[in-house]
Formats: structure tokens, C-alpha cells, sequence
């Protein structure tokens, strides 16, 4: 097959890839403030879409980290072509619709690396990957990362709600709210400066790779622009179920948890886009969220939630690497190979999506109202009402049998 035409097939897989951290990580910026009522939910992702846009365009730091960095590529390094960078991709973006449909809050950016790195050790070998890099700038951040962030949201939390101990009425904090609309959108900033960085990588080192770029080259204009508008869009499609995982699914957020939570968030990933650690959002959103729930006394941690999540952190990049050496070693058989990864990697992803359909999460409507439940409800308030309505529905119930045993009692007696 034509090195062009592969490149161009790389470009194009990356692209996806993209659009479906977008939607993946949506819940890293927005799912807490859509959990306390602070932003409703689609104005909260179209939100998110527009300064991921504008994250894109502040910094290639990570980029290079990934183009230059974990696979050692051109003169003193090893031959990584294009095809291994293709199989690589399947396995993150299998491994990323898998975890969606589970509404799993994993991280994309350890799918994505876990598929360079396995497609890499198969194509050319254990030389082919700087252990060192990935070390340093992988594998110690996600370890730390989740840590700091949850300790900088646990005290914050306790910070915040000392400051404000003696509150007059039971919405007295609800400036934080307000101030939720602020740092729930530098997440998303600092998302765009982080993520799609590592799309914008993949393809300078696809373009390195074919001949296209010299070794050591920065992403061209067009690469960051693809990129952008690729995690925006994705961002602005939702990504509902994992959402609903990090907006209530490991602890009931309020307001000022939210708040602490994303100023923690915000404050890790930008300085880690700084250095250019490959840092996974998906962690640290989380890593804070538990913190802030922590933080708060009479607040509980849904831990089995947060056990599953903890699982989906560590067998991500082997997982994902390991589908990656499964279409490298399938790829090797030429252009068959590789139309059988395109063949059996498009299959995966509509049988994921028809999956999805099954039962659908896409419902922001439903969200608002819950939203605007637990906004203003105390908890106490909530289990009370999901009670009456749950007594109200049993009974509606029992009313709609005893009519239908009397209807059918009647007609037998008429047939009589």
C-alpha cells in the first residue's frame, strides 16, 4: 500500500481518536457543575467545546513529549512506521468506546499511549520505546497526580467550608455555585492544553515517520487546528454516562466540593501542560472529586464506584497495549493485514455504538431535572421524596391491577 495513502489512514484514525476523548473527557470539566445545578447541562459541554478549542492553541509542550519523547524515532532511534502508529490507534480508540459504553471515566491518554507503546514493542522491538520518558512523564504522573489533586481538593473543601461555617440559610454558600462557572471552565481550558496535544503528536510522529516532517519537527498549523475543532466537537457531543458517574456516581456534590474539586483540577493539569507531562485529566478530575467529598463531613464515597474506576486507571495502558501488538502483528501481513484491522477495528466500534443504543445515556433533559432536584433539596429532603414518589408509583400499580381483576371478574359473570 502507498506510504501517502497509510499516512493519510493515520491521520484520519488519530482524528477520531480525538473526537472520542472529547466526548469521553467531557466529564472532567463539566460533570460537577452540572451535578449542583451551576450550569445546565448543554450549555455546560457547549462551554467545554469552545475552550478546549482555544486550550488547543496554548501550548505543543506535551505534543513533543509524545512525537519526540516515548517512541524514539529518526537518526540513533528506531524505524516506526506509520502502520505501527496505525494499530496503535485501533487499540486506544477500542479501549476508549469500551469504557464509554461502561461509562468508566478511564484515561484516553493511557489508551493512547498503552497502543504506541505495544504496536511499537512488536514492530521493531524493545529499543523502539525511551522506558526512561514514559517512566518520568507517564507512569510517575499518573501515580502522583491523582494524589496532589485529591489532597489539594480535600483541604480546599475543608478551607472553604470553615471560611463560610455559619451560613444563615441552608443556600448561603451559593456563590460557590456562581464560582463553579468559572473553574469548571478553566478545566476545560487546561484540558484543551493537555489532551489534544496527544492527538496533535501522534500525527507529527505519523508525519515523521512517513518522511513528511524531520525528526524532531513541531506539529504544522494545520495539525493543531485539526485537532482542536476534533476534541471540540467531541467535547460538545456530551459523553452523558460518564457524567453521571463523576457528577454522582462517587460522592454527592455540592457546590463548594464542586468549586474546590475543579480549581484543584485546573491547578494540576495546567502546571503538568507546562512541563509537558502526558497527564491524564480523567485522573486528576477524579483524584479531586474524591478529595473534595472527603473534605466535607457527613459526605460519603460511593467505593465501589471508585474501586472500578481505580482498576480501569491500571489495566488501561496494558489493555490497550495489548490490542496494539494484536493489529501490529496482524498488520505485518501486508495490506491485507491492514485492512483487516481497519475491517475488524470499525466492527468493534458500531457494535459498541449499536450497543449504546440500547440503553441510552444522551438524555440532558432528564440530567436538568435531576440537577435541579439536588440543587435545592437537602439530602434528607431527596431520599424523602424519591420515597414518596417510589409509594406513589407501587400504589398506582396495585390501583391499575384491582381494576383489571374487577374488568375480568365482570365479564365472566356476563358470560354467565
Amino acid at each position: 500500500m502507498d506510504l501517502t495513502l497509510i499516512v493519510v489512514l493515520v491521520i484520519v484514525l488519530a482524528v477520531f481518536f480525538d473526537f472520542t476523548n472529547g466526548f469521553h473527557d467531557t466529564a472532567n470539566a463539566m460533570a460537577t457543575p452540572i451535578a449542583t445545578g451551576a450550569m445546565r447541562p448543554r450549555v455546560a459541554v457547549t462551554v467545554a467545546a469552545l475552550l478546549n478549542l482555544v486550550g488547543a492553541f496554548l501550548s505543543t509542550e506535551v505534543a513533543k513529549t509524545i512525537s519526540g519523547g516515548i517512541i524514539r524515532e529518526g537518526p540513533g532511534g528506531v524505524e516506526i512506521t506509520p502502520t505501527m502508529i496505525f494499530a496503535g490507534l485501533i487499540g486506544a480508540v477500542i479501549w476508549n468506546m469500551i469504557t464509554w459504553l461502561r461509562g468508566l471515566p478511564s484515561s484516553s491518554s493511557h489508551a493512547l499511549f498503552g497502543g504506541l507503546i505495544g504496536a511499537a514493542l512488536v514492530g521493531a522491538g524493545t529499543n523502539s520505546v525511551d522506558f526512561g520518558v514514559v517512566l518520568s512523564k507517564v507512569v510517575l504522573p499518573a501515580l502522583l497526580a491523582p494524589l496532589v489533586a485529591g489532597l489539594v481538593g480535600f483541604l480546599a473543601t475543608r478551607l472553604a467550608y470553615r471560611i463560610t461555617r455559619r451560613p444563615v440559610g441552608k443556600n448561603q454558600r451559593g456563590g460557590f455555585r456562581v464560582g463553579q462557572i468559572f473553574t469548571s471552565s478553566l478545566v476545560a481550558l487546561a484540558h484543551g492544553t493537555n489532551d489534544a496535544q496527544k492527538t496533535m503528536g501522534v500525527i507529527t510522529l505519523a508525519l515523521i515517520a512517513g518522511g513528511f516532517l524531520g525528526s524532531g519537527a513541531n506539529p504544522p498549523f494545520w495539525v493543531i487546528l485539526v485537532c482542536a475543532l476534533a476534541i471540540a466537537l467531541g467535547t460538545y457531543t456530551g459523553g452523558w454516562r460518564i457524567i453521571q458517574t463523576m457528577g454522582g456516581g462517587l460522592t454527592d456534590i455540592k457546590a463548594t466540593q464542586g468549586f474546590s474539586a475543579e480549581a484543584s483540577t485546573a491547578a494540576t493539569v495546567l502546571a503538568s501542560s507546562h512541563l509537558g507531562f502526558a497527564l491524564s485529566t480523567t485522573q486528576v478530575s477524579s483524584g479531586s472529586i474524591i478529595g473534595a467529598g472527603l473534605g466535607r463531613r457527613g459526605s460519603t464515597i460511593q467505593w465501589g464506584t471508585a474501586g472500578k474506576i481505580v482498576i480501569a486507571w491500571f489495566i488501561t495502558l496494558p489493555a490497550a497495549g495489548l490490542v496494539g501488538a494484536a493489529c501490529e502483528l496482524i498488520a505485518r501481513i501486508g495490506v491485507v493485514g491492514l485492512v483487516i484491522d481497519a475491517v475488524l477495528g470499525a466492527g468493534v466500534i458500531v457494535g459498541i455504538f449499536v450497543a449504546s443504543r440500547r440503553k441510552p445515556h444522551e438524555q440532558s433533559n432528564a440530567l436538568e431535572v435531576d440537577v435541579a432536584m439536588n440543587s435545592v433539596l437537602t439530602r434528607s429532603e431527596r431520599r424523602s421524596l424519591l420515597k414518596k414518589r417510589g409509594d406513589e408509583l407501587l400504589a398506582e400499580r396495585r390501583r391499575m391491577s384491582d381494576e383489571s381483576s374487577l374488568f375480568e371478574l365482570g365479564a365472566e359473570e356476563e358470560v354467565r
